[in-house]
Order: C-alpha cells, then structure tokens, then sequence
C-alpha cells in the first residue's frame, strides 16, 4: 500500500472510527485575507445593483486566519495572525492542547511548517499526533467545508476598510456560529460546498470508506 493509501486510510479510520482517548481535530489556514472590495449577493432596488468599487489600493498587507475544527462537538477555533510560519503554528497548537486534556489527534495538510523539526518535538511531547493529509487531497479535510461557511457569511459582499475591522467581522462570524451551529443556512452552505467538492470527491470517499472496512 502506498503512503498516500495508507494516509487516506488513517484519515478516513478517524474521521468514522473517531478515537475514545482524544479529539479529532481538522486544522488549516485560511486567506491570504486582503482588504479590498469583496463581491456577494445581497438585495438591492430593480436595475440599480450595488457596484464594487472600481479602483482601490492594497496597502495594509495580509493576514491569516489558523483554525481548527472539532469534528464531534462541532465547535471552530481561530485565531488571526500577520504570518503563517512553523512558530504562529506552535503558538496554536499550544492553543489547542491548553483547550483539551484528551490526546488530540490532528488532520492537516503537508504545508511545510507543518512539518518542521520544532512541531514534530513538540507534538511528540504533548500528546498530539499529526494526521497529514494525502498530496492533492484538501478535499478530505472537512474544515473546507467551514471556511466556505465563513467566507459566505463573513466576507461576501463586504468592503472593510483595515485589517482590525476585518477581523473583527469573522471574530463576529465565529462567535455567532458557536450560538446557532445548527442554523439551517449553515448547514446548506455546507452541504453545497461538499456536493461540489472535486465533483466526485463524496463518491470517492464512499468507496474509500468501504475499502477501509475491508
């Protein structure tokens, strides 16, 4: 069996046959987020649609949003940071082991400061096992599914002004999805974004499944 069988088998084995010592967790980077004109739906009179602006500067940089996703209580962490390197990744996982005192058991993709020497002492020593996803197999990782959600509800059709007010909207978002996450427009959101996931992904993981029962 080649390592990206045996990585989708693991992936799949956790996600079905979820561990009863620890969590399983989906973790990922979201953006780069810029500030500038977002498109989106929204209401607006006949014949007079709201308009992006057709010129704007980006003069603030980036930031990037770590997150991670608790499949069995269904809850999202996230934080937001200026970088996405090795050390604002171990400042999350710190983040998440301080949450937990179960083993945490953590489904990510093959960036590579996820797997610089630093995280792997660290999960080693902290009870925390990296779960890496197959190359070319972001689709497996179902907190996608969460950032459509976000992007949907947080970013379309927006025009924030800074980073801070930015922020502050998807802090609002995350907050608001902890009250209501059983909220029927969450779930559809959701649910369109795992139909159209690699067209056939669903199929794929189906079959996937079975073959890892065999």
């Amino acid at each position: 069996m080649t390592l990206s069988s045996n990585q989708k088998k693991r992936v799949l084995e956790l996600y079905h046959n979820p561990p009863n010592n620890g969590k399983v967790l989906c973790f990922d980077e979201f953006g780069l987020l810029e500030v500038r004109p977002i498109a989106g739906a929204n209401w607006c009179p006949k014949d007079k649609p709201n308009r992006l602006p057709a010129t704007y500067h980006r003069t603030q940089g980036v930031q990037h949003l770590l997150a991670a996703y608790d499949l069995r209580e269904n809850k999202l962490y996230a934080y937001m940071k200026a970088r996405k390197r090795w050390k604002e990744f171990i400042q999350f996982l710190r983040y998440l082991r301080n949450k937990y005192d179960d083993k945490l058991y953590i489904i990510m993709d093959n960036f590579s400061p996820h797997k610089k020497a630093e995280i792997k002492a660290y999960a080693q020593e902290n009870d925390i096992e990296l779960v890496f996803l197959p190359t070319n197999a972001s689709w497996l990782n179902r907190i996608e599914c969460e950032f459509t959600a976000l992007r949907k509800f947080a970013l379309e059709n927006s025009n924030y002004k800074t980073k801070k007010e930015q922020a502050k909207a998807i802090r609002k978002y995350i907050i608001w999805r902890k009250k209501h996450p059983k909220n029927q427009r969450l779930i559809d959101v959701k649910k369109r974004n795992q139909i159209s996931l690699r067209g056939t992904s669903w199929l794929y993981l189906s079959l996937s499944l079975a073959y890892s029962h065999d």
